[in-house]
């Protein structure tokens, strides 16, 4: 389509406030004419997003296309998302540090999905604009209400567990520090007795799985970490029984269930037993972890329950307790 910005349809649309399926076709056609959405094309895109109050419902899910296929397929390497096209993604949807439409979180989240590599800090920021819907109340998860303020819920649950699921890839198999600092905002900042049930699984998960990475472990991908219905619906029984190990044990049983004998890790195997062969004297926690799980468990002054159970974790499972943790064990019994 060249230089969109500067023609007459897309002006048209941006005086009138306006979209109409009839637009969305004739925009369509034009964007997708050479099979390549350029930069310039998605900026008048955004443009038109940003300009247009009365939008149908046609022109979100053509903009949601056409913005997620520049970004992940058009823009090289194919699927991996640099950190510089990802900060002009977060620069394009934000305004004061949060997404300004529904369709551009849309966007933001199928990113993460298509994506075969992005950096983890476009899943943390996408985490963040949860955060701020449940904590802060603001931005557009929360205008729109798809949100409750003040507590996690399954639609929330659903939503962090999206993002989680979908925010490494291939190329990224494990829980970030970012990624679990925004999960332990929420946790300090919501009530347990109110949040959903699911939501404690998550975050025990998603914890656990930031430890084991964090130890030189290198535990299966995200996807098959996290994204509980596919385990259900695969006839392996190898993996069927991973599964059910992990969602019926508590966080005990996410270690038992990596490390099983003809459990999903064989396919890490050769690579952990590398790694275990290359750092054989280290501890499982090393000091700056120790450090900062010192300073994150309990900062709000309580040691909650999900975190009494990551403690009962490290107590359990390290081969050596940093000392930087022992005043944990302490303030947690």
């Amino acid at each position: 389509m060249g230089e969109l910005i500067l023609q007459a349809p897309v002006a048209g649309l941006t005086s009138r406030s306006k979209v109409t399926p009839e637009d969305v076709q004739m925009l369509r056609g034009e964007v997708f004419r050479d099979g390549v959405v350029t930069r310039a094309e998605a900026e008048a895109l955004f443009a038109v997003d940003n300009s247009c109050t009365d939008k149908c419902p046609e022109w979100t899910e053509f903009f949601v296309e056409a913005i997620v296929d520049f970004i992940v397929h058009q823009e090289e390497p194919e699927g991996y998302i640099s950190a510089d096209n990802a900060k002009w993604l977060v620069r394009t949807i934000s305004s004061d540090g949060m997404v300004g439409t529904e369709g551009e979180m849309e966007i933001l989240v199928k990113v993460l999905e298509q994506a075969k590599s992005s950096p983890a800090s476009l899943s943390a920021y996408a985490l963040r604009q949860v955060a701020h819907a449940v904590i802060d109340g603001e931005g557009t998860l929360a205008n729109g209400a798809q949100l409750t303020r003040g507590i996690i819920g399954n639609a929330e649950t659903d939503l962090l567990r999206r993002i989680l699921y979908a925010g490494g890839g291939e190329g990224h198999s494990g829980i970030s520090r970012e990624e679990a600092e925004v999960l332990f905002d929420l946790n300090d900042n919501t009530p347990e007795s109110a949040n959903a049930p699911e939501w404690t699984d998550l975050f025990v998960k998603a914890i656990a799985n930031a430890l084991m990475c964090a130890s030189g472990y290198v535990p299966p991908s995200r996807e098959e970490a996290l994204h509980r219905e596919e385990f259900f619906a695969e006839k392996d029984a190898n993996v069927a029984g991973f599964l059910s190990r992990m969602v019926s044990g508590g966080l005990k049983a996410v270690f038992d269930a990596y490390q099983a004998p003809g459990g999903i890790e064989n396919a890490f195997r050769a690579r952990n037993e590398a790694l275990e062969k290359a750092d054989s004297e280290a501890e499982a926690i090393d000091g700056s972890e120790a450090k900062w799980l010192a300073e994150r468990i309990g900062r709000d002054g309580v040691v909650r329950d999900n975190e009494k159970a990551l403690l009962g974790f490290i107590r359990e499972n390290s081969p050596n307790i940093h000392p930087e943790l022992l005043p944990l064990f302490d303030k947690a019994s």
